[in-house]
């Protein structure tokens, strides 16, 4: 008879309660990499919206002589085919929106005795909630011209 029988299988368990406490260990890292990944693109996402609301308003202040010319419905299609500086602008700058974000869509805002511009610019993005009412972001700017 063996002195170490009560002793068969410890290190067996400890092994597998390791594996156990560094899986779970490793879910958990994987799932914070996701969200960062999620929350990066939310951000890249936003600085574009930004990027494209200074684009417009510099293109308004550039021709502040038409600028009550520049209102744009959100949902509504740009002025048809160019041939003035302001459908040219209003044009491009919708395109933008569209290529440059998911479902993206922008309409703009101005008040010629008050000089004040308001952009809003949508479009929808995967949020961590599930929630479909939070699938669509709306970045609105407003900026004396």
């Amino acid at each position: 008879m063996s002195l170490f029988n009560g002793q068969r299988g410890a290190g067996l368990i400890e092994v597998m309660v390791t594996v156990l406490i560094l899986s779970t260990s490793l879910l958990g890292l994987a799932a914070m990499q996701a969200a960062s990944l999620q929350y990066n693109h939310s951000a890249y996402l936003r600085s574009q919206a930004n990027i494209l609301a200074y684009d417009l308003l510099d293109r308004v202040r550039l021709n502040r002589a038409r600028m009550s010319d520049y209102n744009l419905d959100l949902d509504s299609d740009p002025p048809g085919s160019g041939g003035t500086l302001v459908k040219d602008d209003l044009i491009e700058w919708h395109d933008s929106v569209s290529d440059s974000l998911p479902d993206g869509d922008g309409g703009i805002e101005c008040d010629a005795a008050q000089r004040l511009c308001t952009i809003e610019i949508t479009w929808s993005e995967q949020n961590s909630s599930g929630e479909e009412s939070e699938d669509s972001t709306t970045f609105q700017y407003t900026t004396k011209i």
